[in-house]
């Protein structure tokens, strides 16, 4: 049909030389599907197999569908891969409803089948009438324009060669090149919401406007044009601005909404619901620390930007050997000590400390800051509180908890980015303990102030 080879050139779904898999289920669909590419596979310069996934939910009629289709294809020498899971225990195994425990295993069969076969492009038999009841399906649970832009003509290697072909115009194309195939009874029923909406809504939408299913491609391809424009805003404003998993807060509220919720969804997963982006929009309003949990997803906003996912860093407690290099914090941080008798001279440095050695009580041990923590550092000339000392320093929590603190067994000599405590003070001529502290992901003793 020229409506078919007319959709396959506007996407550019098959350049020569292709190797795609029909999926096949046996139905009128996918039977014209597979007729269809392997009877223009010569004009169209490709190479065609078929694969057929039983879902064991119909019984000796499932198992009827699979002897059609592997019968079908060796009769005309078609390549053809079969397969089969219990799709009802799967389903209730991943608490998934049966239709789609039946898509994420039949999709993965295909994806499977495709790498074994070498093949390039997968396609499946949807038309414009499946189209535009998937619309209606995602317009009754309050989708955006992505869900009431359809099914895509095309998605990574699947294509969807009949998606602008109508289910009658199908049936004609059987009944006039004697197709064969099977009827499955399920679509009888009203068991499943897509029938329900076949059987009921299309026939009261159709008798309003007869062309309706094409009437919802024009407006789902205009959809997914504006989808896809403002999802680029969207990648763009992340690719200029995200920094360590996080983005400023002030321009991303200086975002249209609709671009601003586009940058949320491809940070925090395409199933963000429209009342998880209200979270995320409200705590950007927080003047203080505030979280918002999203599918398994922490959101932080601090001291002006929002984090993705990042938790906090606890450093291990761990006890430093003198004379030794420990590698701490899943490599990012690298300590030495080494004792230095009579050291002629001592240098003020924030991450390289010299401790009077007879002032140093037992070990000491590297650690991230606890709850209570005080330290009177050299040259302060006060007693304060780490947490008073991050907040003066604007620290975000993820820098606070990541920030090493080293203790001997009187409590903290030691702050990194901060100084050394009073009470371990040295001076030339003392014998002293000097520990070095080197982030790993940069060079040298790496504090700008040291």
């Amino acid at each position: 049909m020229k409506t078919i080879i007319d959709f396959i050139s506007k996407h550019q779904m098959l350049p020569s030389k292709t190797k795609v898999l029909c999926a096949v289920s046996g139905g009128a669909d996918s039977m014209c599907l597979l007729h269809f590419l392997s009877s223009n596979a010569e004009s169209l310069g490709i190479t065609v197999a078929a694969a057929h996934f039983n879902h064991r939910l119909r019984g000796a009629e499932a198992d009827r569908d699979q002897a059609f289709v592997e019968a079908w294809c060796a009769e005309r020498g078609i390549v053809c891969e079969t397969g089969s899971a219990d799709v009802a225990a799967y389903a209730e195994q991943s608490g998934m409803s049966t239709e789609e425990a039946a898509r994420h295993l039949r999709y993965e069969f295909l994806e499977k089948c495709a790498d074994k076969l070498g093949c390039t492009a997968i396609a499946t038999a949807h038309n414009s009438d499946d189209n535009a009841e998937t619309i209606l399906l995602n317009f009754t649970r309050g989708a955006g324009a992505k869900g009431l832009g359809g099914i895509p003509p095309m998605r990574g290697r699947l294509i969807r060669p009949l998606l602008a072909t109508s289910r009658a115009q199908i049936e004609a194309y059987l009944a006039e090149n004697g197709v064969a195939h099977i009827l499955d009874s399920t679509n009888d029923t009203d068991d499943y919401t897509r029938n329900v909406i076949r059987h009921r809504v299309m026939p009261v939408l159709c008798g309003i406007n007869p062309a309706f299913s094409a009437s919802a491609m024009r407006t789902a391809e205009l959809l997914r044009e504006d989808e896809e424009f403002l999802d680029k805003l969207a990648a763009n404003f992340i690719s200029e601005h995200l920094e360590n998993g996080s983005l400023p807060i002030p321009e991303l509220a200086a975002l249209p909404k609709p671009v601003a919720s586009r940058v949320l969804r491809r940070l925090c997963g395409r199933s963000l619901t429209a009342g998880h982006t209200k979270a995320v929009l409200d705590i950007m309003q927080s003047k203080t620390l505030a979280h918002a949990d999203i599918h398994g997803m922490r959101v932080t906003a601090d001291r002006g930007r929002l984090y993705f996912g990042q938790k906090p860093i606890i450093l291990p407690d761990t006890q430093l050997p003198i004379g030794e290099k420990t590698v701490i914090g899943d490599g990012k941080f690298t300590v030495e000590c080494a004792v230095l008798p009579k050291n002629s001279k001592v240098f003020k440095s924030l991450n390289t400390f010299f401790f009077n050695f007879d002032a140093v009580c037992g070990t000491i041990v590297f650690t991230s800051r606890k709850d209570g923590d005080k330290v009177r550092l050299n040259g302060r000339k006060c007693t304060k509180s780490l947490k008073d000392l991050f907040s003066e320093a604007k620290m975000t929590q993820l820098e606070r908890s990541s920030t090493p603190v080293l203790r001997d067994e009187k409590g903290i000599i030691a702050v990194y980015g901060f100084g050394a405590a009073e009470r371990c003070s040295a001076k030339p001529g003392d014998t002293v303990l000097r520990v070095t502290i080197n982030k790993n992901d940069r060079t040298g003793d790496n504090l700008k102030n040291e």
